[in-house]
């Protein structure tokens, strides 16, 4: 069954999630009627577990408690701008927090300081979308950009578009020699270029070998 509010590689939410790996939490952005009226309530946006040590939060949205958000794999959460939770992901968010600072403030220490920083680079003045040009063939796998309206991952094979079921490596894929617009946050795509691999939808990987050849 599609669950509620999908996040886009954009950030933006939508209606539903066709397909979820990860849970989101950007606070409580629902009204009394489970009506998402804000995009956001603080700068700390997390991805976690689906479960953890049994907690039940259905039904969903309830009133006071945070908005449960969904996404179709980790790249879709790193390119909204979100970092991994500490308390249900203690592991990867200790992996990520060390490759986030080591790539962009070796003198950081908090976590605070990644969230303003994200902040920054996931939103503009006027509350969009913040993105940034680069050279596709400079860009590390996990990155998503933008190209003719669309969001493509760059994964081992090639480009391939995003869709809330997954990934259609079929789709017409920006040339390899692109300027292009990027969604992912330069300082996470940072850490990408350290060796930090995210996890994927499986169909990412659908004809990879044939792209690559």
């Amino acid at each position: 069954m599609p669950l509620p509010n999908g996040v886009t590689p954009a950030g933006r939410i939508e209606a539903t999630c066709a397909s979820a790996a990860w849970l989101g939490n950007r606070g409580i952005l629902h009204d009394g009627h489970g009506t998402i009226t804000r995009a956001w309530a603080n700068k700390a946006w997390v991805t976690c577990a689906l479960s953890f040590k049994g907690r039940n939060r259905k039904p969903l949205m309830q009133p006071g408690r945070y908005s449960e958000l969904f996404f179709l794999d980790e790249v879709t959460a790193f390119a909204a701008g979100h970092r991994p939770c500490a308390e249900c992901r203690r592991t990867a968010h200790d992996a990520f927090k060390a490759a986030w600072f080591a790539a962009n403030l070796p003198a950081g220490k908090s976590v605070a300081e990644i969230d303003r920083a994200l902040h920054l680079e996931r939103v503009t003045a006027g509350r969009a979308k913040r993105t940034f040009r680069a050279a596709l063939a400079d860009l590390p796998p996990g990155t998503i950009v933008e190209y003719d309206g669309n969001a493509f991952l760059l994964w081992r094979g090639g480009p391939a578009r995003w869709t809330p079921r997954g990934y259609d490596t079929s789709s017409p894929a920006p040339p390899h020699t692109a300027v292009i617009d990027v969604l992912t946050p330069a300082s996470i795509v940072a850490v990408f270029r350290r060796g930090l691999l995210p996890q994927v939808h499986p169909s990412a990987e659908a004809g990879a070998p044939e792209r690559a050849r």
